[in-house]
């Protein structure tokens, strides 16, 4: 799975199940600050990214991302 995938999948996920305008969506996004994302919101991203990209996420490897790009490089990661 290459990173634009990745990003296909956060993104539409963001725009159609957490309604975030997807011109918000830029790598340097902050994901509680801009885009506006809470601690429930990101349970649901968890579920989504690990059941379609068959991942497991943990939280205490996720207290340092704060961008959207932080967030497409870990899945990423995860993947390798």
């Amino acid at each position: 799975m290459n990173r634009e995938e990745i990003i296909r999948v956060v993104n539409e996920f963001l725009t159609e199940e957490l309604e975030i305008d997807a011109a918000l969506l830029k790598d340097e996004a902050l994901l509680k600050e801009d885009l506006k994302i809470d601690s429930l919101d990101f349970v649901d991203i968890s579920v989504i990214v690990e059941r379609h990209f068959k991942i497991k996420i943990k939280p205490e490897e996720m207290k340092d991302v704060k961008t959207l790009a932080q967030f497409y490089d870990y899945v990423e990661s995860k993947l390798q």
